[in-house]
């Protein structure tokens, strides 16, 4: 096992890291910007590096400071969280070069998968189902034309590096074909520094289904469910759920093996999320994510295991710690994102915290690095908590969550709680009937 690990990331996911590797006996070091001196996981880490000014670009992005803050504290291994550099191949090869362990997969993996395109290629040839669309990146508007006539709109026109939703654009006829490829390359230009795109067939009503994936670098690995992740705004997550109400056991079991067997054929190592668009039944493959996920709580919730503490397994070349075989569905699991923001615009509440509760209770877990008197730095996401609710079964699991809510108390900056305090009493949201589009329109209404 490595001994002392370095946490490059802010915020719940450092302190979830912190906590995992304390109960395993590996030391930690917080890697830290200077607005983030006073943060909780910094003040519970075995050691603590400030590695820059507050801007990203200076601190939490900056590589040659973290190969310094581990040489300074002697850190053998880095955990780079999710976000910020988790899934930058460069940095994990510079890490390896450097004699460290990145726990994450190579950089092979984080750059095979990072190219959308590339991704989509190799998946299909591993025998997972694609969305359909154009084979590789499509260069000229002319080209865009043909394929999208070809395959019949409504089309997505999508870049190949990035994500977020940003580079990202639907055409809904011939007539808007030229407006959206122009707009999607000149964004994803500005986004990713990379304007290549590719075309692919714009699905009506979607879920996003997620399978998790977990790897030990030689040939084996398991899957633990999917995750249901369509209450999005402007494509990003806001309520997660395991396992999905749309997906039954025989389903689960079989796309779950699916991604399971393509993976252990590339030879993964540590943790990935292969997300899927569903519907009428059929997947259609759309990413991987190459790393640790947000919403990973919920799926710890129903297999009962942790992943970050497998993370640091396979890192550490000790193997996985389960089988196919001992991996069973328990019960049903919500994550609700707790944001810095205030509604109805979701404009970004930075401040200072001057009084917090968080809720408890049987099944209830909060992640969070927030205290009372705890500033909360306007220069970062906006994350500052995860509300994980656990119960045997779905309509138990959202009455513990709403309770949950209620006890839920942030004093001094505004957040998104209510949000899914009137989201719980929405009729789709309680039988689970809701797809991509529907938090969009809900807030719309």
């Amino acid at each position: 096992m490595v001994s002392k690990v370095l946490i490059a990331n802010r915020g719940e996911i450092a302190l979830r890291i912190q906590r995992a590797c304390r109960e395993i006996g590996v030391q930690t070091v917080a890697a830290h910007s200077t607005a983030d001196a006073d943060a909780m996981h910094v003040r519970l880490a075995d050691e603590s590096v400030c590695i820059g000014p507050p801007p990203a670009s200076q601190s939490y992005l900056n590589i040659p400071a973290l190969i310094t803050a581990c040489e300074i504290s002697g850190a053998d291994a880095i955990h780079p969280g999710y976000g910020f550099l988790s899934e930058n191949a460069g940095f994990a090869q510079i890490v390896e070069e450097h004699g460290l362990t990145f726990i994450g997969p190579t950089a092979e993996h984080i750059r095979l998968m990072g190219d959308k395109i590339t991704a989509k290629e190799t998946m299909r040839r591993l025998g997972v189902p694609c969305v359909p669309g154009s084979e590789g990146g499509v260069a000229t508007l002319e080209e865009a034309r043909r394929i999208a006539g070809d395959m019949g709109y409504p089309v997505l026109v999508k870049a190949a590096s990035g994500g977020g939703g940003r580079g990202m654009k639907v055409a809904r006829s011939a007539e808007e074909i030229d407006t959206a490829f122009g707009a999607a390359r000149s964004e994803a230009k500005a986004a990713f520094g990379d304007d290549t795109v590719y075309l692919e067939k714009y699905l009506g009503r979607p879920r996003h289904i997620e399978v998790q994936v977990f790897g030990d670098g030689a040939g084996v690995a398991v899957h633990l469910g999917e995750r249901d992740c369509s209450l999005q705004r402007r494509h990003q997550k806001v309520l997660e759920e395991a396992p999905s109400p749309v997906i039954d056991a025989e389903t689960r079991a079989r796309i779950g093996g699916v991604c399971a067997e393509a993976v252990a054929q590339m030879n993964y190592r540590g943790a990935g999320t292969i997300e899927f668009l569903y519907e009428d039944g059929e997947f259609f493959f759309i990413e991987m994510n190459t790393r640790l996920q947000v919403e990973h709580p919920v799926t710890e919730a129903i297999f009962g295991i942790d992943l970050v503490r497998e993370q640091l397994r396979v890192a550490s070349g000790l193997g996985l710690s389960v089988t196919q075989a001992d991996l069973k569905v328990n019960g049903h699991a919500i994550e609700a994102r707790i944001n810095a923001e205030s509604l109805p615009n979701f404009a970004p509440s930075p401040g200072q915290i001057t009084a917090y509760h968080a809720p408890g209770g049987l099944g209830v877990r909060m992640d969070s690095g927030i205290y009372a008197g705890y500033a909360i730095p306007p220069y970062y996401d906006s994350l500052i908590g995860k509300l994980i609710v656990h119960a045997a079964d779905r309509e138990t699991a959202l009455a513990r969550l709403d309770r949950a809510l209620s006890e839920l108390v942030v004093v001094g900056v505004e957040t998104t709680g209510p949000l899914f305090t009137q989201l719980l009493a929405e009729p789709d949201v309680r039988s689970g009937d809701y797809t991509i589009h529907w938090l969009e329109k809900w807030l719309a209404r």
